[in-house]
């Protein structure tokens, strides 16, 4: 099952992404407030963070970026995030924010879809392969001088 938060102050916004990934296997947590979302991932640990780049008091950007620095510094997990766009020409600021993917709206319902889809699983793949990786501790024998 899927957790996925999804940050936009437009209603429509929000009921266009529920209408696209709302299924049995998918918890949607919708917020209008991009100060909410820090909290939200804090408390709810969600597989990925859906953010509109306009919200009102707190941008999609400006959330990105606080999610990073706090997964950076260990107090956030870290969430893959896909943002969307007004216009194609937002796509620079959007790499500026080290989003994991972008859309431009409005979207289409099957590329959200298979986008998020992507990010889903990407993230369960690096989450294994971090499960799988051992750590040797090697015994270096002291330099011997001449």
């Amino acid at each position: 099952m899927a957790t996925i938060v999804v940050a936009a102050d437009g209603q429509w916004v929000r009921d266009q992404v529920r209408a696209a990934l709302s299924t049995s296997d998918t918890t949607l947590i919708e917020l209008s407030r991009g100060q909410d979302v820090r909290d939200t991932v804090a408390t709810h640990e969600p597989d990925l963070a859906i953010l509109d780049l306009q919200i009102a008091n707190m941008g999609g950007i400006a959330v990105a970026l606080d999610l990073h620095l706090e997964a950076d510094a260990g107090r956030l997990p870290e969430t893959p995030i896909l943002l969307l766009l007004d216009r194609e020409h937002d796509r620079f600021v959007a790499k500026r924010a080290d989003a994991d993917a972008v859309l431009v709206k409005p979207v289409d319902a099957g590329t959200l879809r298979r986008t998020v889809k992507d990010l889903l699983t990407a993230a369960a793949a690096r989450a294994e392969a971090a499960d799988t990786i051992e750590v040797v501790e090697v015994e270096v024998p002291e330099a011997v001088e001449a």
